[in-house]
């Protein structure tokens, strides 16, 4: 059994404000076919995304556009945290909770984005969280944050790992510039976080371990999607790009 956190008023403001969902999948499909004509956006494996109950979506960082990228891989309202910094314009920020975001402070453990996390999923939707914390560079995958593998220790969601390729040539880290590029998304098969002892506590190796199984995954697919962007693909009989369910 799941103990949730008291009720936070941040959480509620956060669901009280979303945008209808009419005008929510409105802006979506307008993202998504400019982001797709810009970008040649590739999606594999969309399929290993669950179509309901609560999913910790955990993408590799090397973009500011990874967000718009990581979100079409399902077709579900996604949640996800986005730095304090954009909240600096009060209407901005209210447009970014209409949409799922809220504020997370990354100069050090964030108690409330992580509370804010674990009711997202306590509440069956899904989550985008990087698990890299900020934005790298470079071709490998370092240490990752627990973050990810806590939440789903505590939530029971599973993570689903996705590489995504290219975007740091569509817009590197430091740039303010977008470039028209292909970008390539690889979706990775979800993984089952630990159970909990009778006690409702997860060992902290086992969170430990759940992190490390995800940043090899993570790394094989940001491989893979990365690949694929380069234009290092196999025959169309052998891709078959799948569409978020």
């Amino acid at each position: 059994m799941v103990v949730s956190p008291s009720p936070d008023p941040a959480m509620d403001t956060l669901f009280d404000r979303a945008m209808p969902a009419p005008l929510y999948r409105t802006l979506r499909a307008v993202a998504r076919a400019l982001t797709h004509l810009y970008w040649r956006i590739d999606i594999e494996g969309a399929a290993n995304v669950p179509t309901t109950g609560p999913v910790v979506i955990a993408p590799v960082h090397r973009s500011n556009v990874d967000f718009l990228v990581a979100a079409q891989v399902t077709r579900r309202k996604v949640f996800f945290m986005a730095k304090d910094g954009l909240w600096r314009h009060r209407w901005f920020g209210r447009f970014l909770e209409s949409g799922g975001a809220f504020p997370v402070h990354r100069d050090g453990a964030d108690r409330l984005a992580i509370a804010c996390s674990q009711e997202v999923l306590e509440r069956g939707e899904a989550l985008i969280l990087f698990p890299e914390g900020t934005r790298q560079a470079g071709p490998v995958v370092q240490e990752l944050l627990e973050g990810a593998a806590f939440l789903a220790a505590r939530t029971g969601a599973p993570i689903v790992p996705v590489g995504i390729g290219g975007t740091s040539r569509v817009m590197p880290k430091g740039s303010k510039m977008v470039r028209p590029s292909r970008v390539s998304v690889v979706v990775g098969a979800p993984l089952v976080p630990p159970a909990r002892s009778e006690r409702g506590r997860v060992p902290r190796h086992q969170v430990h371990e759940l992190t490390e199984q995800l940043r090899a995954e993570i790394q094989r697919l940001y491989d893979a999607a990365e690949a694929l962007a380069a234009g290092e693909r196999r025959s169309r009989h052998q891709v078959r790009p799948t569409t978020p369910a």
